[in-house]
């Protein structure tokens, strides 16, 4: 199974890039994953989305070949990141690469809540006409104090949030058998 991470930050030292890459490494064996970075999408821009640049070409690609899409996102005043929604209207135009494409999402912060709001947002976004995507609900994955999870190398060092991801990423594989 191909799984593409979106990661909603484009810091280079991301608490959820790190998360993504965690979830890569850990379940390798389980399925086969690419975290896709948000760096070189240019802002969508309606008057060249039927020629839009390489970048938006290869990203859409790489949605539409996978299976399914990891949403790994922060929250910024209460919702998703620009970067975030940029890349989410690049996806719902023109071909429309995430109709039907099953989506879960996570998240991360250093706050106590993790970035419950900013998933919220982001479960009606994908519900929308131009997305229509199947979420994998009640597996919500909010990291709070993230800043303590995790050791200088990457690596997720809290037992009890590595457990918890084990459960959610199994339970993520069995409702992937229904597609």
């Amino acid at each position: 199974m191909k799984v593409v991470a979106i990661v909603g930050s484009i810091r280079k030292d991301s608490y959820n890039k790190k998360l993504a890459e965690f979830v890569k490494k850990h379940n390798a064996d389980k399925f086969d994953m690419e975290v896709l970075t948000l760096n070189d999408l240019p802002m969508y821009n309606q008057d060249n989305e039927n020629d839009p640049p390489q970048s938006v070409v290869d990203f859409k690609a790489k949605v539409k070949a996978a299976d399914a899409v990891l949403w790994v996102t922060p929250e910024y005043n209460g919702s998703i990141p620009g970067v975030l929604g940029n890349a989410i209207d690049w996806l719902s135009r023109v071909d429309q690469v995430m109709i039907g494409k099953p989506s879960w999402i996570m998240g991360a912060s250093m706050g106590v809540l993790g970035t419950a709001k900013a998933q919220m947002h982001l479960r009606d976004i994908l519900f929308s006409i131009g997305l229509s995507s199947p979420i994998l609900i009640g597996n919500d994955v909010y990291i709070g104090a993230v800043h303590t999870k995790f050791d200088d190398s990457g690596n997720l060092t809290e037992e009890g949030t590595v457990q918890f991801l084990d459960k959610i990423v199994g339970n993520f594989l069995k409702w992937m058998k229904q597609y």
